[in-house]
């Protein structure tokens, strides 16, 4: 499990003790996170984008970080290009148009790349 510090500035040099006590209700398994967000790529992006292994991010909020893939039939994975998070009590996949759009392009340029090096 990681814990995720989402704005943080420290001095250098700097000694830094973290202690980190959480308490919440987990519903929505690593498992499950990862195949809904695979659902909402094929869903609203395309077939060629999926959901990979996630990790739980503590803030605001438990959160699943899944990195989204991007890959292609005939060679397999190409990349990550990007990561969609899941409410962990949920199952809330916390996405909105233009972050779609924005993984579709980078999926685009992994895509473009990858067949015109096979041609």
């Amino acid at each position: 499990m990681s814990v995720e510090f989402e704005t943080l500035t420290l001095p250098v040099p700097a000694e830094v003790k973290i202690e980190f006590s959480l308490s919440a209700q987990v519903n929505v398994t690593d498992f499950t996170a990862q195949r809904k967000v695979s659902k909402v790529l094929l869903d609203r992006v395309g077939n060629l984008l999926y959901g990979e292994h996630p990790s739980l991010v503590a803030g605001r909020r438990l959160l699943w970080r899944v990195p989204v893939w991007a890959a292609l039939p005939t060679t397999g994975p190409l990349g990550q290009v990007g990561t969609l998070d899941v409410d962990a009590q949920t199952g809330e996949v916390l996405t909105d148009a233009k972050l779609l759009s924005d993984i579709a392009e980078r999926a685009h340029v992994l895509v473009e790349r990858a067949t015109s090096e096979t041609n």
